[in-house]
């Protein structure tokens, strides 16, 4: 029995009609959603620091059997750069999966979206299992080799729950890509909302209530992911009122399906491993050479959530930007893609601005809210620091983010990759290592690193990405001329 023919009309969800529209319209209407998406994904990570730094303890048991304070913390910080691999690895291959359905949606090509689609959950479910056994099972020789020590033994408790549940991480940002390749955010935002609030209300309970300590803290976070998982899931393949439909009988990959995701998928999970690598660079500079030791890894960790949490409106719209300029490149129509790109960096410059303004003001007192567990206070003073030097950067990081998603978008991965490995992984650890050494800052002189790397780094992309585009909008004028002749 073979599938109906749908008219073009018939196929077009309101997501691709908005793809194909308006570039500055498509823009704000897929960056919203997913901008207030990744909020709540990064919610996630924030509520787990709060909650495990001792906030709130006395409400549920008392601070002597709970897990809380800078050992905890630095448990969290040792595991954050393998976890951050698994969001590296999966969201990478749903750059690679939601670039190429868009370019398909684009061309008017059904049919090949939903290859895509069908290869990229067969392909993720793969690599999930690989990825699992590795790090569930030699988790306590990683923890140890990268430098966890008091907090050993809790960072390897807490690493072993996470690594078990790395297949539901791998699925939901598949599911979350496809659904972004065809422009319905909508679905992805409530999936991730319903999953935070599960997270927020389960984490004081496992972790005190239950008296679990920082084991709680993972428990909560797996098994709200788990409900996240289901929620797509039923969308995706149960529901289907979705653009995309999946063919799993009789499925066999294809080399030139798998070479789309790959081409921008590869490159996008390097880059995304880039930030993990970094991560574990610097746990190894803060605790060798800057002598900073748990407590340093502490400050770190903890702070790099609040960074996290002021860019993720610059990761929101570059998945916004991902989509608008894939379906525009496939359509061939340049004058879009440019305005798309512009108005994005405009757009992310101003929030920027914001946010760095507003977190500089309140740096003193999110710093109280992490330091309200039993050691934790040691850190008050560095953690104060490190947030108000970091947000030097955040506006100029829209240069370098907006310019990785165009380049995703239009299947140059490779240049996402090597714009992105220049700042991650050889010009911060370098400055990093030369504000700390050489002007002997110490831990200040880490961060003052970070911030003028992510500064350099992220105009070299603009630059980059800039000139591409140009080059792009060049042809199309040289093409209009032959046809004219």
């Amino acid at each position: 029995m073979t599938d109906k023919p749908f008219s073009n009309e018939q196929q077009e969800t309101k997501g691709v009609k908005t793809l194909l529209g308006d570039p500055k319209k498509a823009i704000i209407k897929l960056a919203i959603p997913m901008i207030i998406a990744m909020f709540i994904q990064t919610t996630y990570n924030f509520v787990d620091a709060l909650w495990v730094s001792g906030f709130g303890a006395n409400l549920f048991t008392t601070v002597e059997i709970a897990e809380t304070g800078k050992l905890a913390l630095a448990a969290i910080g040792f595991v954050s750069p393998f976890y951050m691999m698994a969001i590296a690895i999966s969201t990478g291959l749903g750059v690679g999966s939601s670039s190429a359905i868009s370019r398909r949606i684009g061309s008017k090509d059904k049919n090949g979206a939903d290859n895509i689609a069908t290869h990229s959950i067969i392909l993720t479910l793969i690599v999930a299992v690989f990825f699992t056994i590795i790090l569930y099972f030699l988790a306590e020789q990683i923890l140890a080799g990268v430098g966890a020590g008091e907090s050993l033994q809790m960072a390897t408790e807490y690493g072993k729950i996470i690594f078990a549940g790395s297949i539901i991480i791998f699925f939901i940002n598949m599911a979350t890509a496809i659904l972004r390749g065809e422009g319905d955010v909508k679905k992805v935002m409530y999936a991730l909302m319903i999953g935070t609030v599960l997270n927020i209300i389960l984490d004081p309970i496992f972790i005190f209530t239950f008296k679990m300590g920082v084991a709680g803290a993972a428990y909560a976070t797996i098994l709200s992911m788990i409900i996240t998982a289901f929620i797509l899931a039923y969308w995706l393949f149960f529901r289907k009122n979705t653009y995309i439909n999946f063919k799993f009988k009789n499925f066999k990959f294809k080399s030139e399906a798998l070479y789309d995701i790959f081409k921008v998928g590869l490159p996008a999970s390097f880059q995304q491993l880039t930030m993990s690598i970094m991560m574990i660079i610097l746990n190894i500079i803060i605790v060798k050479i800057a002598l900073g030791g748990d407590a340093g890894v502490a400050v770190y960790s903890t702070g790099w959530r609040i960074v996290t949490i002021a860019v993720l409106p610059l990761l929101g719209l570059a998945t916004a930007v991902t989509s608008v300029t894939g379906a525009t490149f496939g359509a061939k129509e340049y004058k879009k893609l440019n305005e798309s790109y512009i108005y994005s960096l405009k757009f992310g410059l101003l929030i920027e601005i914001i946010l760095a303004i507003f977190i500089f003001l309140l740096a003193p007192f999110i710093t109280i809210i992490f330091t309200t567990g039993q050691g934790s206070e040691k850190i008050a003073l560095d953690l104060e620091n490190f947030i108000k030097i970091s947000v030097l950067f955040y506006p100029g990081a829209a240069f370098g983010i907006v310019s990785s998603a165009l380049f995703q978008g239009v299947g140059k991965g490779f240049y996402a990759l090597i714009v992105t490995s220049l700042r991650t992984i050889i010009l911060i650890p370098l400055l990093a290592i030369v504000f700390c050494c050489f002007f002997s800052l110490g831990l200040n002189g880490i961060w003052w690193g970070l911030v003028v790397a992510n500064l350099v780094g992220s105009m070299i992309a603009f630059l980059v990405g800039k000139s591409y585009v140009n080059k792009l909008l060049m042809t199309k004028k040289s093409d209009k001329k032959q046809l004219i002749t």
